[in-house]
């Protein structure tokens, strides 16, 4: 039940900012898809999301499955929540692939990741977004520290 309250919150909120999203306009272009793009998009998936929660058939074994919300979880939410505000902080001034591979590594070892994994997995996770967003998107992305590297 809670999951399905949590879908309709979650759809109500997605479709009202996405009008939102909408109707933004930036008074100059920075990126060729326009500013509006990656938070539609972004809305959107988080909508099919909600509708996914809202339809899926409730069974048993899912009622049984769900963890308690003890303070073990509220730790992990309150860590999860500090490590996104700390990485927001450090976006700009570390830049996005240093930053993100922080934030990648933190959340990996949140979730009991072991170091080695949560090493190689962040960086990759970084610096494949970097490129995604740099070379595919064509999306600016602070480099920070690493701003030598740049062309």
């Amino acid at each position: 039940m809670y999951q399905r309250i949590f879908g309709l919150v979650l759809l109500v909120a997605s479709v009202a900012l996405s009008i939102t999203a909408w109707n933004y306009q930036a008074p100059f272009s920075y990126e060729p898809v326009g500013p509006r793009a990656y938070p539609v998009l972004l809305l959107a998936l988080i909508g099919l999301g909600a509708i996914y929660l809202l339809l899926k058939p409730a069974t048993a074994s899912a009622l049984s499955a769900e963890p308690p919300m003890d303070r073990h979880v509220l730790r992990k939410v309150a860590g999860c929540v500090l490590v996104l505000v700390i990485y927001a902080t450090l976006f700009e001034p570390l830049g996005f692939i240093p930053a993100s591979v922080l934030f990648g590594i933190a959340m990996a070892r949140l979730y009991d990741g072991s170091w080695r994994i949560s090493l190689i997995t962040g960086t990759a996770v970084a610096i494949g977004l970097y490129l995604l967003f740099d070379k595919v998107l064509d999306v600016p992305l602070p480099l920070g520290i690493l701003s030598a590297l740049e062309n």
